[in-house]
């Protein structure tokens, strides 16, 4: 058998009230200017490694910042994995961050150790279903063998149907949905059915079923289930649709996040999924529950958020509403060979220490200031380190789609010192002495690339 090892979750900072855009109760989760879906996996990612070893990387999501490039490199890059790492992405249809967990939980029969990242930026057009329940997140699971796994897979259930329910073509902006009575007459059965072949593959009674995590591009298209299945209303796990709205490809692993932030070993889990099929799961959590969990659950995102995002600054980060673009010449490309060269430091965030007086660099140096040491060296990543402002300006007229930029000299604590970007802040809430986290943000899109790099936040 195989199962979940570890796991982790991010929501972005930033939430958009519906009732102040127009588009309903609530509000949804959305991912700064400075992040995509790269970035945000990255962030799960971190929380869910630890001091895992992962011989095989899978991302999917349904809104990659490159269509043709292997945006898993990336990711393996700032996670610091090994070059040798197998990497896989999935992606076409929000049921992918499913079929990845269930991918990567077979190939522990294997004895493979796998990382599966799941993200999304939701995007709909303005006024649209889509825009007002999507959401923004990221979800990452580590799965191996079962010998140490924290919830084990008892057994699961795949359909597959070409029905014409959500698509969009290359180069379209919104996705569209065909007429939501027409999936429900076909993805209904297809839920049901693919649930009571998913529980009769693991051997579980629906009453034995600690919770159940229902997903679907149509909310309609699972409403059944719970009949069906005799299920009560304490065994449903929470959608999130109020406060962080469907998050594509991230949200049935994001559901399932945070149900095993509460589990109880013994726990048995229904997870499924629906889009253009389904995909169903079931798992029991085992002992070393508490073992596996990430420091920060997914009630812990959820609360810490900032929710005065003004609608139009939405709609100009997600490049649908036209504004005029800072008076400055627009970033140039970022140079492929330079960025191979300092990879370790542009990604993964490795600085240096003098292994003679033990002084921290960032970036990286040759020779210590403090000793005169060259070549004394030696490698260290920054990126989980805290550090403070040591001071900051606030810059007008950088070019930012967050005017002003917030720009610090940061210290960490283990030694160092570094300029850098201060994000998910309030300008007139900063102050030296504040401590912060490092992040990972795409920086700027160049002439068609895209410039990864890491800056600093407010601890969340």
């Amino acid at each position: 058998m195989s199962g979940i090892l570890r796991y982790g979750s991010y929501i972005p900072y930033f939430r958009l009230d519906r009732q102040t855009a127009g588009i309903g109760r609530g509000e949804r989760a959305i991912a700064s200017y400075d992040e995509d879906s790269v970035s945000m996996a990255v962030e799960a990612g971190r929380q869910a490694l630890g001091d895992a070893a992962v011989d095989t990387l899978m991302f999917a999501t349904t809104s990659p910042p490159y269509a043709e490039k292997l945006n898993a490199a990336a990711i393996s890059a700032a996670l610091d994995l090994p070059a040798q790492t197998r990497s896989l992405e999935l992606g076409g249809n929000s049921r992918m961050g499913l079929a990845g967990l269930l991918l990567a939980s077979e190939l522990g029969h294997a004895k493979r150790t796998t990382l599966v990242c799941a993200s999304d930026v939701v995007v709909g057009a303005p006024g649209g279903a889509r825009e007002r329940d999507g959401g923004d997140a990221a979800v990452a699971f580590v799965t191996g063998p079962d010998d140490q796994a924290i919830a084990r897979l008892l057994g699961s259930a795949s359909t597959t149907a070409e029905v014409l329910d959500v698509w969009r073509l290359p180069g379209d902006p919104f996705a569209r949905q065909w007429e939501e009575r027409f999936g429900i007459e076909i993805l209904g059965p297809v839920s049901v059915d693919t649930a009571k072949r998913a529980l009769v593959n693991a051997g579980v009674e629906p009453a034995s079923l600690a919770k159940v995590v229902l997903d679907a591009t149509n909310r309609r298209d699972v409403a059944d289930i719970p009949r069906a299945l005799g299920l009560k209303s304490e065994q449903l796990a929470d959608p999130l649709v109020d406060n962080l709205g469907r998050t594509g490809a991230a949200h049935a692993g994001l559901l399932l996040a945070q149900v095993l932030d509460t589990a109880k070993p013994g726990d048995r889990i229904l997870v499924l999924s629906t889009a253009d099929g389904c995909d169903a799961l079931v798992f029991e959590v085992t002992d070393r529950i508490a073992s596996g969990r990430p420091a920060r659950s997914v009630a812990h995102w959820l609360a810490s958020r900032r929710t005065d995002l003004p609608y139009n600054n939405y709609l100009k980060w997600r490049g649908i509403l036209p504004f005029e673009p800072p008076r400055r010449p627009d970033p140039t490309r970022p140079a492929a060979p330079v960025m191979k060269r300092h990879e370790r430091w542009k990604y993964a965030f490795h600085g240096s220490r003098c292994a003679q007086c033990n002084q921290g660099y960032l970036p990286p140096q040759r020779v210590c200031v403090k000793c005169g040491a060259v070549d004394k060296m030696k490698d260290e990543p920054f990126s989980d380190q805290p550090c403070r402002i040591t001071t900051f300006t606030l810059d007008h007229l950088a070019y930012s789609l967050q005017p002003p930029v917030i720009s610090t000299v940061v210290d960490f604590g283990c030694g160092g010192r570094m300029a850098c970007e201060l994000a998910d802040a309030d300008p007139k809430d900063v102050g030296i002495g504040d401590q912060l986290e490092m992040t990972f943000r795409r920086f700027y899109t160049g002439e068609g690339v895209h410039n990864y790099f890491w800056k600093a936040r407010p601890v969340r």
